[in-house]
């Protein structure tokens, strides 16, 4: 295991000149990063919305 580990270290830092994780990840892997966050923004914004047009639900008939 830790000559692999080496290997890849070796690899990461020869390929972007960095050991970060967040530098190493490929264009696939940055864009579904990118999507899930903005995934979880708008499933926030739809709770929000849902929210409140219940609020508005309840006032109407009051």
């Amino acid at each position: 295991m830790i000559p692999f580990a080496l290997d890849r270290w070796i690899n990461q830092f020869s390929e972007s000149g960095s050991f970060k994780i967040k530098d190493n990840r490929t264009l696939e892997e940055n864009e579904l990063i990118a999507l899930r966050k903005e995934l979880k923004q708008l499933q926030m914004e739809n709770d929000i919305l849902k929210q409140a047009a219940l609020i508005m639900a309840r006032k109407s008939k009051s």
